[in-house]
């Protein structure tokens, strides 16, 4: 009895999470890319599929399960295995008939090994010795959410630059991803090559342009501090938020440190007399943080307990707070600041910084950049004060001239 099947427009998220489990399997196919599929199974396990002609048979072929890969993947790669299908090549690359790449033996194409492998062994070998864990972290996620399921079952040595290409267009919705899964694929196959899977000099990343992205900076007023900081009072006051995390916001606000460096503070490394903190691994390595006398009041007036090391401390014993992001989200919501990060924190640190006279070089030095470009984006802030005295100095002038 064959598979009851159906078509629609075009096979979205939505579309495939109302579909519902029956007694038999059914197909769902996409009129967008014909051959492009869903199967539903009497478990209610959702799998795309695409079908394909190859040497005059009708071929087909799973390409994933339907939460673990999103639809728009499952289509750009159900694509591919179509247009490759129709140059007459087996997408599968098992076909042994076919022509192999030049210079490779035909036997030797069909065994060599596939991205998903070099995946693996990228995250397994490569970046736990080069990365710290959040790269990795970050690495591991964009290499899951949109290498794999693009070129997972390509063979290295087959990938080219207009298939990396197609993958970076088809994310230009986001164009921060785009741009950080590009690199990553750059890193991995410049391993490629010296590890011998692929020619030297041959990585397909080469050549394709990243996306241009709109850098977002907000910067605190000093109103919107007044409600920031009267909105941690209560917090604290009210204890609707651990005093922790109360205590970490403002750390943030009066130190200039990125998050991480907040969360993962040890007391051994808070040198209170100094006014220090002593990071033994910031993003860009160990550095010494020098703060000022509300920083050192506020570590001061923290609880310490002896059976934990942290400084932002967790409710169980001998833990640490992940995450600011919910206390974060209440706290700013109360006041109003919905469109303020957390790293706008930072961000309102150095602009502080110029406001009050300092230079380009020191606010890189209290925040720990490694480039002079990094903090250069800052730069059109310095012409602030300058501009305040141009409009104090006129207006004198023009009070006296009448």
């Amino acid at each position: 009895m064959r598979c009851e099947r159906k078509i629609v427009p075009r096979i979205t998220k939505r579309a495939v999470d109302a579909l519902t489990a029956r007694e038999r399997e059914y197909m769902l196919w996409d009129n967008d890319v014909k051959g492009f599929g869903v199967r539903v199974h009497p478990s209610g396990r959702k799998v795309y599929v695409v079908k394909y002609r190859h040497h005059g048979r009708v071929v087909k072929k799973t390409i994933g399960p339907h939460g673990a890969i999103p639809p728009a993947a499952a289509r750009a790669r159900a694509a591919e295995i179509i247009t490759t299908a129709k140059t007459g090549k087996d997408p599968t690359g098992r076909d042994l008939r076919e022509k192999a790449p030049e210079g490779r033996d035909p036997r030797e194409a069909a065994t060599a090994p596939a991205v998903r492998e070099l995946a693996r062994r990228f995250l397994e070998e490569y970046v736990p010795v080069r990365c710290k864990p959040n790269t990795a972290n970050s690495y591991r996620s964009s290499i899951t959410r949109h290498v794999l399921p693009r070129l997972g079952g390509r063979q290295v040595a087959d990938v080219t630059r207009s298939d990396v290409a197609a993958l970076h267009h088809e994310m230009r919705a986001i164009p921060y991803a785009a741009n950080h899964t590009l690199g990553i694929l750059s890193a991995m196959f410049t391993v490629a090559e010296v590890w011998g899977l692929r020619p030297e000099g041959s990585n397909p990343c080469r050549h394709v342009k990243r996306f241009r992205e709109d850098r977002r900076e907000r910067f605190l007023s000093d109103e919107e501090y007044r409600r920031l900081g009267a909105a941690l009072r209560r917090a604290e006051e009210t204890g609707t938020e651990a005093a922790s995390a109360v205590a970490a916001i403002r750390l943030l606000m009066l130190t200039g440190c990125r998050l991480s460096e907040i969360l993962t503070l040890r007391w051994e490394d808070v040198d209170l007399e100094a006014a220090e903190l002593r990071l033994p691994d910031s993003k860009t390595g160990a550095r010494v943080v020098h703060i000022g006398r509300p920083a050192v009041a506020v570590l001061r007036g923290m609880a310490r307990a002896e059976d934990n090391p942290w400084v932002i401390a967790g409710r169980r014993p001998g833990s640490r707070i992940a995450s600011l992001h919910y206390p974060w989200r209440r706290i700013r919501r109360r006041v109003g600041l919905d469109d303020v990060r957390l790293h706008d924190l930072r961000h309102s640190f150095a602009s502080g910084g110029l406001l009050v006279g300092e230079g380009l070089p020191m606010i890189g030095k209290l925040l720990g950049h490694s480039q002079v470009q990094t903090t250069a984006r800052y730069a059109h802030l310095a012409d602030d004060p300058v501009k305040a005295a141009a409009d104090r100095i006129a207006r004198r002038i023009a009070r006296v001239a009448g």
